[in-house]
């Protein structure tokens, strides 16, 4: 989770930087775009991470359920598959 925050907000710096340069912004008016980008987007980054990992989890809960419902019958030929 830590990396997806250092992730989301690198990239979030480097954008808010990139484009407030681009437009022609002072120095000190890009550092503070660049600061304010790079905390938006760790709070995305973050909110996309835990969705994902709860997506994941769940994903792996309902394998795990349809694995034990076939493996009875499997190895014992005389259950009925219902």
């Amino acid at each position: 989770m830590k990396s997806l925050l250092l992730v989301g907000g690198l990239l979030g710096w480097v954008i808010g930087m990139g484009f407030s340069l681009i437009k022609g912004n002072s120095l000190p008016a890009s550092l503070w775009h660049g600061c304010l980008a790079a905390y938006v987007a760790a709070l995305l980054m973050r909110w996309w991470g835990h969705t994902w990992r709860k997506s994941l989890a769940q994903s792996l809960h309902e394998r795990e359920e349809a694995e034990s419902a076939v493996m009875p019958a499997i190895t014992n030929p005389k259950v009925s598959r219902t």
